[in-house]
């Protein structure tokens, strides 16, 4: 996913960051098996998972198998800058989209973006160009298999929710 195109409604830009949680990782919200709030990520493979974090901030996941998804971390902005910046009262680019809270409220994704196709609008995703320079790391925010290394992000980007 570093380097494809995610736009909602026209509004996005490049992924930069990700993280991945399998069906069996403790760390991810179907490892305890199907509930109504992660029913999304035991649908159709390129769906979107979308969940609140802490009650306050959403998160906007790729579903890739039943029960795994993919968390969307932070993308560089390109499209529609100017409503990001409405939106999340920010001017910097660098924090617009640098973190699941902010990418999702800066594209204002939320709870009704469950379960829709990321291929279908509002959605728009498309491949990356070319191949990116991917880093590798451990996932950020969590308690549980924080030794698994699936934190991807564009190497260079200055996007990122934080360094590598």
């Amino acid at each position: 996913m570093i380097g494809a195109t995610l736009l909602v409604h026209g509004v996005g830009g490049i992924v930069v960051e990700t993280e991945a949680y399998r069906a069996d990782d403790p760390a991810s919200h179907s490892f305890g098996g199907r509930t109504s709030r992660n029913s999304a990520m035991f649908g159709a493979p390129g769906s979107a998972y979308v969940y609140r974090s802490y009650g306050l901030h959403w998160c906007l996941n790729a579903v890739c198998l039943p029960g795994s998804a993919v968390l969307v971390r932070a993308i560089e902005p390109q499209s529609k800058l100017d409503l990001m910046r409405v939106k999340r009262c920010v001017e910097d680019l660098r924090f617009l989209c640098s973190g699941p809270g902010r990418l999702c409220q800066a594209l204002a994704i939320d709870r009704s973006h469950d379960g829709l196709p990321l291929d279908v609008l509002p959605f728009e995703f498309r491949a990356p160009r070319q191949a990116s320079a991917v880093l590798t790391g451990c996932r950020i925010g969590i308690s549980k298999a924080v030794e698994a290394e699936w934190r991807f992000g564009l190497r260079g980007s200055v996007y990122l929710s934080r360094k590598f």
